[in-house]
């Protein structure tokens, strides 16, 4: 019988996409970048790739943080300061809050009836803000930033320091929710939780029922709607 529910926050519980777009829009146009599709696009392909690299602890989220726009910048051909964009582009990021479809009525059912925290690889600063906007803190008996634990999932380090601070915990009762393979479901199979992932219906990734090939990670259970979560943990 599942008790204890870990959940990712972006992209999980709130929609880190749209808040991403809206954040460096702003910050491309402060620096005189016009913020085309194009441009953000390939601007979220290389953020995501730098984060690869910080999950496999390959690089500092200084570097990520820095890198990014760097990178962007020396593509585009651009002579733009990473450290004056990084700065601005945290600063509107951590303004307000978009939440996932479902993800409020989720957490609203779940309250009470399940243990709930939160386990996020995003910028201490940028997710306090949010949290707080989202007034998120409410729904959780906890909440585990990597950056204040000292390590990134799917570091199983990262669980460890997680688990030693929630009361009477057994990994064979829990289970985490989360959209990355990566991070979210090869934590969950290095920390030894049981895992759901949450492809989202019509998202990139590995289709439906194909989870595991080469190196990635095979998920418990999938669910393409977070309305699916309450029946699922009712049978698990």
């Amino acid at each position: 019988m599942t008790d204890t529910v870990f959940f990712d926050l972006d992209n999980t519980i709130l929609d880190f996409n749209k808040a991403e777009r809206m954040a460096l829009s702003r910050t491309l146009e402060a620096l005189g970048i016009p913020p085309t599709e194009g441009v953000c696009a390939r601007y979220s392909a290389i953020n995501l790739a730098q984060w690869k690299l910080l999950e496999k602890g390959l690089i500092s989220r200084r570097e990520v943080k820095l890198g990014r726009f760097g990178l962007l910048f020396k593509e585009l051909g651009v002579d733009a300061s990473p450290e004056q964009a990084a700065a601005a582009y945290e600063s509107l990021l951590g303004i307000g809050h978009y939440f996932m479809e479902g993800a409020q009525e989720l957490l609203l059912e779940l309250r009470g009836r399940y243990r709930l925290y939160l386990v996020t690889n995003g910028t201490a600063a940028v997710q306090h803000g949010r949290l707080k906007s989202a007034d998120l803190p409410k729904y959780f008996e906890d909440i585990f930033i990597s950056e204040e634990i000292g390590f990134n999932k799917p570091d199983v380090r990262y669980f460890e320091r997680c688990f030693e601070r929630i009361p009477d915990f057994k990994k064979e009762k829990a289970v985490i929710v989360g959209d990355s393979l990566s991070s979210d479901i090869q934590g969950g199979v290095n920390a030894g939780l049981r895992t759901v992932w949450f492809h989202l219906a019509g998202a990139a990734g590995v289709p439906q029922g194909t989870a595991g090939g080469g190196d990635v990670p095979v998920p418990d259970w999938e669910i393409q709607r977070l309305s699916e979560l309450p029946g699922l943990l009712e049978r698990i």
